[in-house]
């Protein structure tokens, strides 16, 4: 086992990557020379060349738009958007070409291309730096969008990813980057992408959570565990798919639930997870589905105690967790 942080989990999974298979290639703002915004490719350039770690311009749509292209020409490519805010202006690339070539082809072409995209608040990174577009991509069929939050979990989820024959939204939350450590077995392995992870059990009240959300729901749990309210915390960690059967399962455990996410609560990736339960477990509820996320606000603030109001806490958390165990 190895400690690492979660920057550093994406930085060894990538490059053991790299060293495996030769049709791995990156394509980036930055990702070259200075080694990418946040070091995740630090070492590559030198390493890997720069016909495998391409610098691009300031141009999200060529940079997706390169990369599918390499993709259905048989090599392996890694498109980082800069910040996931970034990926706008390659939305129409991500939508309508990479998610739908294999279903206009018939199935003649794949496009094994992953998206990396940081995402996330809390590092006041205002307007253009601190989005959660989670929800816009996990509405597309043909797109895979998973969101893992622990060094363990990326490591095996983006050899998955990296693996998949279709494109994969990989989002990485930059405020866990070096804020979350976690061991790393040295054997390799795999995580699918797909299944939740049920990361502390419970029998009170059931969250669902991932990202930074996760986190602070775990720390939540533990401030009212002291109060004698059991939590069972829910890494939902993949959007889509979504796995049904963990989280009616988890639902049915308890009867109490409530969605943490830091996007907007409208239209939110919560949203679907609420209804799913509304829709398949209701008989086994014991109170309104419920959930905390973003105001609906146009974007973060920049001063900290806007930002502070925008984004969820463990003790904002924790003070629905009381709300929810009380009915």
């Amino acid at each position: 086992m190895a400690e690492k942080s979660n920057v550093q989990a994406v930085h060894d999974t990538l490059q053991e990557e790299f060293r495996r298979d030769e049709r791995l290639i990156i394509i980036g703002e930055d990702v070259g020379v200075r080694g990418g915004v946040f070091r995740v490719t630090e070492g590559f350039l030198e390493e890997f060349g720069p016909l495998r770690v391409i610098d691009a311009p300031l141009a999200e749509s060529a940079i997706v738009g390169v990369a599918i292209g390499a993709a259905v020409a048989g090599l392996r490519p890694i498109a980082e958007m800069q910040f996931a805010d970034f990926s706008a202006p390659a939305f129409e690339q991500i939508v309508d070409e990479a998610a739908r070539i294999r279903y206009r082809s018939n199935g003649g072409f794949g496009v094994p291309l992953v998206i990396r995209m940081p995402w996330g608040g809390g590092v006041h990174g205002a307007l253009y730096h601190s989005q959660s577009m989670e929800a816009f991509y996990a509405h597309v069929p043909g797109l895979k969008v998973v969101v893992p939050s622990t060094p363990y979990d990326i490591t095996g989820m983006l050899r998955s990813a990296i693996a998949d024959p279709d494109p994969v939204i990989f989002l990485e939350h930059k405020a866990t980057y070096r804020l979350v450590k976690g061991e790393v077995p040295d054997a390799y392995y795999t995580i699918p992408l797909g299944p939740a992870d049920v990361k502390r059990a419970g029998t009170d009240v059931t969250v669902y959570a991932y990202g930074l959300m996760l986190h602070h729901s775990l720390a939540a749990a533990a401030l009212v565990e002291r109060e004698g309210i059991s939590v069972n915390v829910v890494d939902v960690r993949s959007l889509r798919p979504l796995d049904a059967e963990t989280i009616l399962r988890e639902a049915r455990k308890t009867g109490k639930c409530l969605i943490v996410y830091e996007d907007n609560r409208l239209f939110g990736a919560g949203a679907e997870i609420a209804a799913m339960i509304a829709e398949e477990a209701f008989d086994d509820l014991d109170a309104p589905v419920m959930r905390l996320a973003g105001p609906e606000s146009p974007a973060m603030p920049f001063n900290k105690p806007q930002e502070d109001w925008f984004m969820q806490s463990p003790e904002k958390i924790a003070v629905k967790m009381r709300e929810l165990a009380a009915y």
